[in-house]
This record gives structure tokens, C-alpha cells and sequence, in this order.
């Protein structure tokens, strides 16, 4: 028979190693403080640089409650593997704290998580939630070095789609290289007009939402339309920007217009991509008819 003293004794030693977790997820939490500064500064700094970094994080936070809460039922347990992840993120840490790439720091941060989902989480929550975790890559902020040639490319492809536009309507134009010249004035296609940045976002949250889609026909339509939208909603933007350009002047560019038409894309390209990936009901109902 046991005794309530060794019952109690029993739940405090079953408890402890869930109040050290704790105690290293602040300590993590403090010693990644600065990145988590670095990538604040990144997503807020322009819509045209990382600004898709907030609105993914936040959905991938989302869908990831969402798993958690289909797996409430589920026992709590820990997997002391989480360890194995979190010290080679630590020294990738170390390392960035020598050669201050920022970056390297961040990598360091999205590698931890699985980590932590080991140790409070466990296998089998952790294996649910591991895909929405690794797409966090994808909100941080990628070196214009690697993606020099890839604004280039855009930035080339909306001037002369543009022009094309432009001509087509009765416009006249004239484009050379990545300058765009109306009656009103110049413009150039400089990278924050690339569109890189709605492409970045828009092909995240195809994987995602193609990810959490059973139709397999969807997912291979998300995948395939994400980066066409994107480069399609810039190129319309460009030229509603082209035409204000043509019919009020250059100084239509120094008003919130320019901002806003950048938000627009995003605001325009996304929900599509929601709107693909949805399920149609009458397939959901066959899976209910099925289940029964």
C-alpha cells in the first residue's frame, strides 16, 4: 500500500525535469533575445523587404494550434532527443556571435524549435507540427547577394510586360533596360518593385496551405500558380503605378499610393492562394459518408 508521502514524492520527481525544461526555454528565450530584435527590425523595416515575415510566422503559429488541439487528448510526455537538436543550434549560435552574420543566428533559432517541441511536446506532436516549424525558414531574410539575379529577372520581366501593356492600350512608351518613360515622367523599376517580395510570401503560403490540403490535385495547382500570380499581381501594379505616373506626374510616386499599391499585392495574391486551397464541400462530404 502506498503512503501519501510517497505519493507526493513520486509526483515532485515526476515534475522536476518539466520545471528544468522551463528553466532552459528562458535562458533559450534570453540568449536569442537579440535575434528576435533582428528579425522584428527585418519584417517591419518595408513591405518590400521581408514584410510577409509577420503575416507567416503568424499562420504558421495558427495552423501549428491547430494540430496541438487535435492531439489534446494525447498524453504528455517528453523525448530527451529535443537535446540532440538544441546543442548543435547552440553552437551555430556561438558561431554567429564571432562572425555577426545575424543570419546564421536565425537559422540557429527556427532549428531549435523542433527541440523544445521534443522536450515539452513529445514524438508524436512534434512529427504533426515539424512541416509548419521548417517553413519558418522561409520568413527570414535572405542576403541580396543570393537573390541579385532574381530581382534582375523581375524587375526586367514587369518593365517589358508593362510596356507591352501599355502599347496594347494606346499608352505611349517608351522602355529601355528597367525604365519605363510616359508623357509624365520616368520610372524605374528599381528592386522594391521586383515583386521578390510578394513572390517570397506567395510561394510560402502555397507550401503551407498545400501542405494542410488532402487533394492532391490542389496542392499541385497551389505549387504551380503561386509564383505566375505573384509575378502577374506586380507586373498590375507596376502599370496602375505607370499609368498614375502618365496622367498626374512623377510626384504621385512620393504619396502613400506607391505603399499602398505594394500592399495591394499581397492583399490580392494571397487570399487566391487561400481560396485555391480550399476543399470543395461536396468532397467533404464523401469523406464524412466514408468515415460512417
Amino acid at each position: 500500500m502506498n503512503s501519501p508521502a510517497l505519493h507526493n514524492s513520486a509526483t515532485i520527481q515526476a515534475k522536476q525535469p518539466q520545471w528544468l525544461l522551463w528553466l532552459v526555454a528562458v535562458q533559450f528565450m534570453v540568449l536569442f533575445a537579440p535575434t528576435f530584435v533582428w528579425l522584428w527590425e527585418r519584417w517591419t523595416m518595408s513591405v518590400w523587404q521581408n514584410g510577409h515575415g509577420i503575416l507567416v510566422t503568424g499562420l504558421v503559429f495558427y495552423l501549428i494550434r491547430g494540430e496541438l488541439l487535435k492531439m489534446k487528448s494525447l498524453p504528455l510526455s517528453s523525448n530527451g532527443w529535443g537535446f540532440a537538436i538544441l546543442i548543435p543550434a547552440l553552437m551555430m549560435y556561438m558561431l554567429d556571435t564571432g562572425i555577426h552574420s545575424q543570419l546564421l543566428s536565425g537559422i540557429a533559432l527556427v532549428f531549435s524549435l523542433p527541440g523544445f517541441s521534443l522536450l515539452f511536446l513529445g514524438t508524436k506532436r512534434t512529427k504533426a507540427i515539424l512541416f509548419p516549424l521548417s517553413t519558418l525558414l522561409l520568413t527570414l531574410p535572405i542576403p541580396l547577394v543570393f537573390t541579385e539575379s532574381i530581382h534582375l529577372a523581375l524587375r526586367y520581366i514587369a518593365t517589358q510586360s508593362v510596356a507591352f501593356l501599355l502599347k496594347l492600350i494606346g499608352v505611349p512608351v517608351f522602355s529601355s533596360g528597367t525604365l519605363l518613360e510616359v508623357e509624365g515622367g520616368s520610372l524605374m523599376v528599381a528592386d522594391a518593385c521586383s515583386g521578390f517580395a510578394t513572390l517570397y510570401a506567395a510561394m510560402t503560403i502555397a507550401i503551407l496551405t498545400a501542405y494542410f490540403c488532402t487533394s492532391v490535385s490542389r496542392r499541385i495547382l497551389l505549387i504551380l500558380i503561386a509564383a505566375p500570380l505573384a509575378v502577374a499581381v506586380n507586373i498590375a501594379r507596376v502599370m496602375v503605378l505607370a499609368l498614375l505616373v502618365n496622367w498626374f506626374g512623377l510626384d504621385i510616386l512620393a504619396t502613400s499610393a506607391h505603399e499602398i499599391s505594394g500592399l495591394l499585392t499581397f492583399m490580392i495574391a494571397l487570399p487566391i492562394i487561400f481560396f485555391l486551397g480550399q476543399e470543395e464541400p461536396a468532397v467533404k462530404l464523401e469523406q464524412v459518408g466514408l468515415e460512417k
